[in-house]
């Protein structure tokens, strides 16, 4: 994969330490991640590679598929995407520049996450030395109102060198405007003009991050891949969520975008993928003998995913009732979670691999039923002399909505490992706290002997494995424990990892870790065309039935647990919420 990516010119005066391949002959510099191509030659590497794969390195090239881009012919129809790879630059040939375009550039997105997230990546030495980054917006705006916007965002997240302000300052200086329509092919035209301007007739590798609403996301793409695209490197395009609205809205999306791209160089980005604790899913599963085993239906009761927020629509209402919860929140991430979690082994860490397992997951599922699903509504509510206001009282919300902003559901896996395993999934908005977690409960001991202890509730025995992504990053297993002293008391206690104390550093925003993945074309944590179509087919026709029955939702307070139907279902399928205990 080093060959797709760029040269640099530069070489570091710190300590080296080198290792070789005997199967390339290539040697690799452990501190910057190069890979050497003899003594007068690096090619820059980015470090999430040592992360990611443990492949052997001559197996690398095959992920990357360079170069990915369709190349726009004088006719304006397309060519076929370039089967050959380019060869890494030598001695004496053009160097290669990494070109990052922000479509939507004045945006919430970009300026608190975007931005910040390629500075966390410049801050940390993980962009290479030749890049710039354009931000391309409606809005009329200089370079310097655009430095002058995104300073404001930016921070040394990851500790206080004095070196800081130094950084912020050169990757300021790197980062430039245009302002054009985003269905302009001559904005675009002037745009490629800018870009050539600033590579400066090296090789270029161009991103697009396309911060923009999905209705013209296609204008976009196309306006970008005709007068935009490199013509000597690859170029990407990063999709942001929503992927349509339904399983036909989201094949017309995919459809029109491959009109103008391969499917390899679509990264459709879901951040939650990019949360440190889903990253370390397959690790605690396949790296530990302990827990692989018990990943079956043999010893796993039931599975929860649960995600609130103790926030309202804030603003959001008018985009947030075309969707709701369940598009919002429960189709994309929580879906992609449960089906990392359920996953057969795959053959390798190769990302066509992982998708390959997640794909089978989706369509071993069983479609969703109304009676499977309970939706629900915040209302106003009044809590230590506060008023909080309900759903639609937001004035870009109709009176009238329906749109929920909670759902519980219950999904079941149709294969042999997890036959009969309920899933649970449950998402809310304006709850009691805001958390998301993965809750696994596994099956009581037959026969305890302990079962006095804790009289007819067995729950309270159960062993429970808690993967908490967001606040405060955790993984805790509940076991049960002989309280110290001379009697025969029990207690449910913790094994707890709790990151911030076990790791000092800092942990990444999910939108760096994506962001350096689509950079290094490592396409793993980003969702295939027929992924997106079997996670379509789970929900639409539940969807559809909702909004043609226009069912009602389930009225509850601002800062409540929820709906009460929640519990109900839980109970229909013998499962007992594992956040309701009021022992987390």
């Amino acid at each position: 994969m080093a060959a797709h990516l760029s040269p640099s010119s530069s070489s570091s005066s710190s300590t080296l330490s080198f290792s070789s391949d005997r199967y390339t002959g290539k040697c690799y510099c452990k501190q910057f991640s190069r890979v050497c191509y003899g003594a007068h030659s690096s090619i820059w590497v980015p470090k999430i590679f040592s992360r990611i794969h443990s492949r052997n390195p001559s197996d690398l090239n095959s992920s990357n598929g360079y170069p990915l881009n369709a190349v726009s012919l004088q006719d304006g129809s397309m060519s076929k995407p370039l089967a050959e790879e380019v060869p890494a630059s030598r001695p004496g040939e053009a160097e290669t520049t990494l070109s990052i375009t922000v479509v939507g550039a004045s945006g919430d997105l970009a300026r608190k996450k975007i931005f910040p997230a390629l500075f966390a990546l410049f801050y940390e030495d993980f962009l290479p030395e030749n890049f710039i980054v354009f931000g391309y917006a409606r809005t009329k705006m200089t370079d310097e109102e655009l430095r002058n916007m995104i300073s404001t965002t930016l921070t040394c997240r990851v500790d206080k060198r004095e070196n800081c302000a130094d950084k912020m300052e050169q990757f300021l200086m790197k980062c430039y405007y245009h302002s054009g329509q985003y269905s302009s092919e001559d904005d675009f035209a002037k745009l490629d003009c800018k870009l050539k301007e600033k590579e400066g007739g090296s090789l270029s590798n161009r991103l697009f991050y396309l911060s923009i609403p999905p209705n013209i996301f296609v204008d976009a793409v196309k306006c970008a891949s005709n007068k935009a695209s490199s013509v000597s490197g690859w170029t990407r395009v990063i999709v942001e969520k929503p992927f349509g609205r339904d399983s036909e809205s989201s094949r017309e999306l995919t459809r029109c975008l491959m009109q103008y791209l391969s499917e390899d160089q679509i990264f459709r980005i879901d951040h939650y993928l990019g949360k440190e604790l889903v990253e370390n899913l397959s690790v605690l599963r396949f790296s530990n003998l302990v827990f692989e085993p018990l990943w079956s239906r043999n010893y796993i009761r039931n599975v929860q995913f649960i995600f609130s927020e103790d926030f309202g629509t804030e603003g959001r209402g008018g985009y947030f009732d075309n969707y709701g919860i369940i598009r919002d929140i429960m189709q994309n991430h929580l879906l992609q979670i449960l089906a990392l979690f359920a996953m057969e082994t795959p053959v390798s860490l190769d990302a066509e691999d992982i998708r390959n397992e997640k794909v089978k997951v989706l369509r071993s599922m069983r479609p969703l039923q109304l009676e499977d699903v309970i939706v629900g509504q915040y209302k106003g509510h009044s809590k230590g002399g506060k008023s909080y206001p309900g759903y639609i009282d937001d004035p870009t919300v109709p009176k009238d909505s329906v749109t929920p902003t909670f759902a519980a559901a219950a999904l079941f896996i149709n294969n042999s490992r997890w036959d009969g395993v309920p899933f649970l999934m449950k998402a809310g908005k304006a709850l009691h706290i805001r958390k998301t977690e993965i809750r696994v409960q596994f099956r009581h001991v037959p026969g305890n002997l302990y079962k006095w202890n804790f009289g007819t509730d067995l729950d309270k025995a159960t062993n429970e494995l808690v993967l908490r992504l967001q606040p405060d990053e955790a993984i805790y297993l509940k076991i049960n424990n002989k309280v110290p002293g001379l009697g025969m008391r029990l207690d449910r206690s913790d094994l707890n990892l709790l990151y911030s104390a076990r790791y000092r550093r800092e942990i990444p925003d999910a939108y760096e870790r994506l962001l350096l993945d689509a950079i290094g074309g490592e396409r793993r944590l980003f969702i295939r065309s027929d992924e997106l179509d079997a996670a379509w087919a789970l929900f639409s026709p539940l969807l559809k039935e909702l909004e043609e029955k226009k069912i009602a939702p389930e009225l509850y307070p601002y800062g409540s647990r929820g709906p009460v139907g929640a519990y109900y279902l839980a109970a229909k399928h013998d499962v007992r919420w594992g956040d309701l205990a009021g022992e987390d």
